[in-house]
C-alpha cells in the first residue's frame, strides 16, 4: 500500500491539483494539511467520487488537516490528547490492513515564526505534548505512522543553506532535539531508510525563484514505528505538482509499505 502526505496550502485553491494527483497516483491514503476551510466546506462528495472517504478536522482561514482513505477508517481522534489547543493541527485514525491495524497520525506542526517569540514557545510546548501523547499511542498501537508538515529540518542536509540559516526557524537546535525525541520513541524517518538524491527537499519558497533554484527545505516527513520498518519498500518526494500552475509550496511525500 502507499501512504502520502501533502501540505496543499488551501484545499479550496488546490482541489483540482489533489484530484489530478490522485488520478495519476492512486495512493491508498493521502494525509493533507493546511486545508484552510471549515468541515462544512470540505468537498466530501467530490472526493468520494474519486474513491476516497475522509476524516476531517478543519479550521477557517488557517490550519486544518484531513485523512483521505480508500478503505474505511475508525477511531478518529482530533488534536493532542491532554493538550488544550484552539488550532486544528492533528487528526488520527486507524486503518485496517491485510497485515493488521495501522494507526495514522497526521499533523500540521506549529511553524514557530522565530526563536524567542511567543509562537516559538508555543511550538516547544506543542512538540513536548506531542511526544508524550505519542509515547502512549505507541503502547497500544505498535503499527503507527506519524506524518505531515513538521516545519523542522532534521539535519543540515535537509536545508539548501544550512550555514546561512543555522539557528533560524526550522533549523534550531531546540526543534531538531524535539525531532530526535520523536525518533527516541522508536520512530524512524522512512525517507532515510533508502538512498536519496542529494538536495532532496519538499518545500520551496514562492519568492526569489525558490523552486527553480532548488532553494528548498525537507520539512514534510513520514515517520514509522519499528514494527513497520521491515515492511517499508520505498519513500519518495514527488516534485511534479510543484511545477504545476499556482502550486502549493509543498510537494507530496509517498511511502510504500
Amino acid at each position: 500500500m502507499k501512504i502520502a502526505t501533502w501540505n496543499v496550502n488551501s484545499l479550496t485553491a488546490r482541489l483540482q491539483h489533489v484530484l489530478d494527483w490522485l488520478a495519476a497516483n492512486p495512493v491508498d491514503v493521502l494525509c493533507v494539511q493546511e486545508l484552510k476551510l471549515t468541515d462544512d466546506k470540505f468537498p466530501l462528495e467530490v472526493l468520494a467520487a474519486a474513491g476516497y472517504e475522509a476524516a476531517v478536522f478543519g479550521q477557517k482561514t488557517y490550519n486544518g488537516v484531513a485523512i483521505l482513505s480508500r478503505a474505511p477508517v475508525r477511531d478518529v481522534g482530533r488534536n493532542i490528547v491532554g493538550f488544550t489547543d484552539e488550532h486544528s493541527r492533528v487528526i488520527s485514525a486507524t486503518l485496517e490492513t491485510a497485515t493488521g491495524p495501522l494507526r495514522l497520525v497526521n499533523g500540521y506542526f506549529v511553524n514557530g515564526q522565530a526563536p524567542g517569540t511567543d509562537k516559538f514557545a508555543y511550538k516547544m510546548r506543542w512538540l513536548e505534548a506531542l511526544r508524550d501523547w505519542l509515547q502512549k499511542e505507541l503502547e497500544t498501537n505498535p503499527r503507527l505512522v506519524l506524518l505531515g508538515d513538521f516545519n523542522i529540518t532534521p539535519e543540515d542536509r535537509d536545508s539548501f543553506d544550512p550555514e546561512g540559516l543555522r539557528e533560524t526557524i526550522h533549523h534550531t537546535t531546540e526543534e531538531r532535539n524535539h525531532f530526535k525525541a520523536l525518533l527516541a520513541l522508536g520512530l524512524v524517518d522512512s525517507f532515510r531508510l533508502f538512498d536519496q538524491p542529494d538536495k532532496s527537499y519538499s518545500w520551496w519558497d514562492y519568492r526569489m525563484l525558490g523552486y527553480q533554484k532548488n532553494r528548498g527545505l525537507r520539512i514534510d516527513h513520514i515517520l514509522v514505528s519499528q514494527a513497520l520498518v521491515p515492511e517499508a519498500k520505498a519513500c519518495i518526494i514527488d516534485r511534479a505538482p510543484r511545477k504545476w500552475p499556482k502550486p502549493s509550496d509543498h510537494a507530496p511525500v509517498v511511502l510504500e509499505i
